[in-house]
């Protein structure tokens, strides 16, 4: 019964959060606000990922297929960056102009979806253990992503995020502060959600070792 709920609740959450996306994309369409600037906002990048992770997770459930390592650490790359959205979002971003953003759709990418997902990765956690290496490759994606944004807005003057704007921290120092700021954070985040997986993990083994346990030594005559 768990696991039907976790695919219906993985599923109705995927589809609310591309629903946010393809309906953002058509304002963004309708007003010329550019596919490259739409595509750009690591906001709806993370939803998208994440909602792909959670309808592949949701089939696997289905076809009780087995979770393999990399599984886990490509689900638990999703957690870490829809969880630093939302972080993101409620502390520096809330009361941001957010343009064409429909309130629906804000909630759902900046509140529903970072909190379903920090969710789903404690009432189901991993499989396996998730190295420490594993942890440092999440960082990969935010870093090769504030570079692109810093270069390209330097270059067209479109800034995603008003932290990526020298003009609006006080020139490039302050953006390369809030950059180590948030570079900081996401380490922090990624460290604790990897921690936090693997002690959920160890329980999860020990409570079904438990349970095999239990059972064999009921089935004995």
């Amino acid at each position: 019964m768990r696991e039907i709920v976790a695919v219906v609740l993985r599923l109705l959450l995927a589809a609310a959060s591309l629903a946010g996306v393809v309906t953002q994309l058509v304002i963004a369409i309708r007003t010329d606000f550019g596919l490259v600037n739409f595509f750009s906002y690591f906001t709806t990048l993370s939803n998208m990922f994440a909602s792909v992770v959670f309808i592949v997770g949701a089939v696997k459930i289905l076809r009780r297929s087995e979770s393999s390592g990399r599984w886990e650490a490509v689900r638990g790359a999703s957690v870490v960056y829809m969880a630093f959205v939302g972080i993101v979002f409620n502390t520096l971003l809330s009361g941001a102009d957010l343009g064409g953003l429909l309130p629906w759709t804000n909630v759902v990418h900046h509140m529903l979806m970072p909190l379903a997902v920090v969710i789903d990765w404690v009432l189901m956690p991993p499989r396996r253990r998730l190295a420490m290496r594993t942890a440092w490759l999440w960082l990969l994606v935010p870093v090769v992503y504030t570079v692109y944004s810093v270069v390209r807005g330097a270059i067209t003057d479109f800034y995603c995020y008003p932290f990526f704007n020298p003009a609006a921290v006080g020139g490039y120092g302050g953006v390369a502060a809030y950059c180590a700021g948030l570079l900081v954070a996401f380490i922090v985040l990624a460290l604790v959600i990897r921690l936090v997986g693997n002690a959920l993990s160890r329980r999860t083994a020990h409570d079904q070792a438990t349970d095999r346990s239990t059972t064999t030594e009921t089935s004995r005559p």
